[in-house]
């Protein structure tokens, strides 16, 4: 891997291949509807529930686990979490309903904790945001793939308690050789070091006082992150409920298409950031990219209540725009935050921080609203909670901006004045 444009492919793929097959462990079941059983009207949604409830658990845990997990255990644990993830999905095969949602409570407790070791591979890098948008398209494109899949296990004939055990088999191979990339994947560079600073474990100490630090422009960023992650969360695990009151119907492949148009456009948007080798320009950079994201899906939901789009764009247009500050969180703020301030610390602590509030918003969402699914007109309610939503995020992102230009203000060493305690990468 001597040759930079090679060590940068490896990476994206393995980032990539390895955390799309881990979708197909996680959302598959997502594909059925779940409503025969009459004295079960909301399973679908109890079953959702229970896997983001197990999901957000593992958040909380991953706080510490992740944040202080040594390199050379990332990929056996990897593995140790997707069996547990599928010999969950076997249960629930076997264990009659309700009583089977506590074995998705159970897959999602394992499989949460995977996107911090994958993390852990690429970060501290000069290519990370390059790595990082593919690994987080793998997410955006999955999501559609994995329900294709559970879609076309259904139209074969396997049953709605079958078929997410048979998905998750069905990407257990190639999800191997994926972790084995990943363990190639070579350590920092010098270069990189210079340009990002050195990633380490972190004791709770270290966690604490970066908290105090940085506390109130996190938790901006952290609020406007739960309610993207709110609102992108019920477009995915309830896109057939969507589609179909946007009157399409019958068509499993449209989630897969919907999606790749999704992750390109945040790929190349995110991915831009890149260029910039400045760590502060790159770090506002993406809080602008994410303010625009969020304004452009507030246009989307008036075009579409206007008439002026139809479904396909606006299942489209919507997802870049939620996905676009959803992923400059995981490509840009957060890195480049570290390599600015030159703190001790890892990727894999920030993340893991705002997924756990980020999702324990969308389970309390889910819990507050377990028959939405049942609505007689769910589009409408899904407008009207993502209109509301997104001005939210808009305005907490908004005021990260300015909390964050008063905490890292434009060095004065091209004025001839040196400014101490703050070491900036150039």
């Amino acid at each position: 891997m001597e040759k930079p444009w090679f060590l940068t492919l490896w990476c994206v793929i393995a980032a990539f291949g390895s955390y799309a097959c881990m979708y197909g462990f996680r959302k598959p079941f997502t594909a059925g509807s779940y409503t025969g059983a009459e004295l079960f009207p909301h399973l679908k949604t109890w079953l959702v529930t229970a896997q983001v409830l197990g999901y957000t658990l593992s958040k909380f845990i991953g706080i510490k686990v992740v944040s202080e997990m040594p390199p050379a255990r990332r990929a056996p644990a990897f593995l140790a979490l997707i069996a547990c993830a599928e010999l969950a999905l076997v249960c629930f095969a076997l264990t009659p309903p309700p009583f089977n949602a506590a074995w998705l409570f159970l897959n999602g407790l394992s499989l949460g904790l995977v996107f911090g070791l994958v993390l852990g591979f690429v970060e501290g890098r000069r290519m990370t945001e390059v790595f990082v948008a593919g690994l987080c398209a793998s997410f955006i494109l999955a999501d559609g793939v994995s329900k294709s899949a559970g879609a076309w296990l259904l139209a074969l004939g396997f049953s709605e308690r079958w078929m997410p055990g048979a998905a998750g088999m069905i990407f257990a191979g190639p999800l191997v050789v994926f972790v084995w990339m990943l363990r190639q994947i070579p350590a920092p560079s010098g270069a990189d070091v210079t340009a990002r600073s050195a990633r380490a474990p972190m004791t709770g100490r270290e966690r604490l006082a970066m908290l105090q630090r940085h506390g109130f422009g996190l938790f901006a960023i952290v609020t406007a992150y739960l309610l993207v992650t709110v609102l992108r969360s019920i477009r995915a695990d309830f896109a057939p409920e969507i589609w179909s009151g946007l009157g399409l119907t019958g068509q499993p492949a449209v989630f897969t298409y919907s999606e790749t148009w999704v992750a390109l456009g945040v790929v190349l948007v995110n991915g831009s950031l890149v260029l910039v080798r400045d760590n502060r320009r790159a770090f506002f950079g993406g809080l602008g990219l994410s303010l625009a994201g969020l304004g452009a899906g507030l246009l989307a939901i008036a075009a579409k209540r206007a008439g002026a789009v139809g479904p396909f764009p606006f299942m489209v247009l919507l997802g870049v725009a939620l996905y676009v500050p959803y992923v400059a969180v995981h490509t840009t703020l957060f890195e480049r935050l570290i390599a600015l301030t030159r703190e001790r610390g890892n990727l894999g602590y920030l993340m893991y921080l705002a997924d756990a509030i980020g999702y324990l918003g969308y389970a309390a969402v889910v819990l507050a609203q377990s028959a939405m699914a049942s609505k007689a007109n769910f589009l409408a309610v899904f407008l009207d909670t993502t209109t509301w939503l997104l001005g939210a995020a808009l305005c907490a992102m908004f005021t990260a901006r300015v909390l964050f230009a008063r905490r890292l203000p434009k060095p004065r060493e091209a004025q001839g004045v040196p400014v101490a305690g703050l070491d900036i990468a150039q």
